[in-house]
């Protein structure tokens, strides 16, 4: 009985909980709606946001997000561990940032200085950085410029594993993998298994 009493008890914690989150996540749906009407980002419709998201888009640039994507800002949403809540932003006037539809992202940082195209169901892990910028110069005595830009591209069906790093200039074919803590510095092609730092192609699908 004892055991059978802990059992329930369990499974009526658990459902308070999942109650609890999806109410959090209608509150939390409402806020970004808000930060994006007021930072000019388009969010398509069925998007889910738990937790808040950080948004922020330069003038002349554009932020677009697709239908039914899925922002997970809260350190109870996703149970990997996210250390921050997700980034959207642009960081030049101008810069451009494209999300299609059917994304995951998980405490993720895109951060897009020139232009930034994430395809169709791309799966974005926890703590993933994205940009398409070297933020600063590399120049000793440039270091408080901007650094050089370079277009990404990450094409349809992508997965990005934990802590996974993309830097400027890089595209990643449709359907590869690029295995947790890599650092992706140059263009990895469709349908691979991709892992290191910097990160090399180890397989095909």
């Amino acid at each position: 009985m004892r055991a059978h009493d802990s059992d329930m008890r369990g499974i009526w914690a658990e459902r308070l909980t999942v109650r609890r989150h999806r109410a959090a996540a209608v509150l939390d749906g409402l806020y970004a709606r808000s930060l994006a009407v007021f930072w000019g980002v388009e969010i398509g419709e069925e998007c889910v946001f738990y937790g808040r998201p950080i948004f922020r888009r330069l003038p002349e640039g554009s932020i677009l997000i697709g239908e039914r994507c899925v922002f997970r800002s809260a350190r109870w949403s996703n149970q990997i561990g996210i250390n921050r809540p997700c980034m959207i932003t642009t960081v030049r006037r101008g810069a451009r940032l494209r999300i299609g539809s059917d994304c995951g992202f998980s405490g993720a940082v895109v951060a897009a200085a020139t232009e930034i195209q994430i395809g169709n169901h791309v799966l974005v892990g926890a703590n993933v950085t994205i940009t398409d910028s070297d933020w600063h110069g590399l120049q000793p005595d440039a270091r408080d410029e901007a650094g050089d830009s370079e277009a990404v591209h990450i094409c349809d069906r992508v997965w990005l594993g934990l802590n996974v790093v993309v830097l400027k200039g890089v595209t990643i074919g449709k359907d590869s993998v690029i295995a947790a803590g890599s650092v992706v510095s140059a263009s990895i092609p469709e349908g691979v298994i991709a892992a290191g730092q910097p990160a090399r192609v180890l397989r095909e699908l």
